[in-house]
């Protein structure tokens, strides 16, 4: 009788094993076919690197404005993401005084720019050169904690010279048409980031720079 029992539970569990091994053998190949049919879509790159660019034109242009006693210096930190945007912020240092009869006129402060470039252009958004248009919103704090505010719409490109493994240096131009938003007459006549008061102005730079 314990034979018997005995004889049935092995004919039980070989049962088992070749039942387990046949759905192996079956369910597998499918499964190595449906991976293969179905591929894992690689990650989206989003962030390309960050760029930091220094003026040198606006140095040179204001040492050849003679009504003006000026000074200039400004540079742009930029993020590239999703190969088209750049996110910007721009620093600088401007200063002016000129006179009138008897009358002396002076301003100097600190100024920041934020604001985004896009890449207009469709072929090759890969490419690490850019045509780029842009808004921007500026202020600048000057003498007795005077603030202005303006806002600019601004369209350049950059051009990658040189890359040593992984920096970049890069060249290119910016040009600028700014609006003033505070327009009280008897603020400062100067505003450093803006030039001399009025509704509109423009300007441009031409930067050098690299990206890490």
């Amino acid at each position: 009788m314990k034979r018997k029992i005995c004889y049935s539970i092995i004919t039980v569990l070989l049962s088992v094993a070749v039942y387990a091994e046949d759905s192996i053998a079956t369910v597998a190949p499918d499964a190595t076919v449906s991976e293969a049919a179905t591929p894992k879509k690689p990650k989206k790159q989003i962030y390309y690197g960050t760029q930091v660019k220094f003026d040198i034109l606006s140095p040179v242009l204001v040492s050849g404005l003679n009504h003006w006693q000026m000074q200039h210096y400004e540079m742009a930190v930029n993020v590239r993401l999703a190969k088209r945007f750049y996110p910007t912020l721009e620093l600088g240092y401007a200063g002016g005084k000129t006179h009138n009869d008897s009358v002396q006129y002076s301003g100097h402060g600190g100024f920041l720019r934020v604001g985004c470039d896009l890449n207009p252009l469709k072929k090759h958004p890969e490419s690490p050169h850019a045509l780029l248009v842009g808004l921007r919103v500026g202020t600048a704090v000057q003498d007795k904690g005077h603030t202005d505010c303006w806002g600019e719409i601004v369209a350049g490109c950059q051009v990658e010279i040189a890359k040593v493994n992984k920096t970049a240096f890069y060249m290119g131009w910016m040009g600028r048409f700014k609006i003033l938003f505070t327009r009280n007459k008897q603020n400062p006549i100067y505003i450093p980031g803006y030039g001399e008061r009025g509704n509109t102005s423009w300007g441009a730079d031409y930067y050098l720079g690299w990206r890490f």
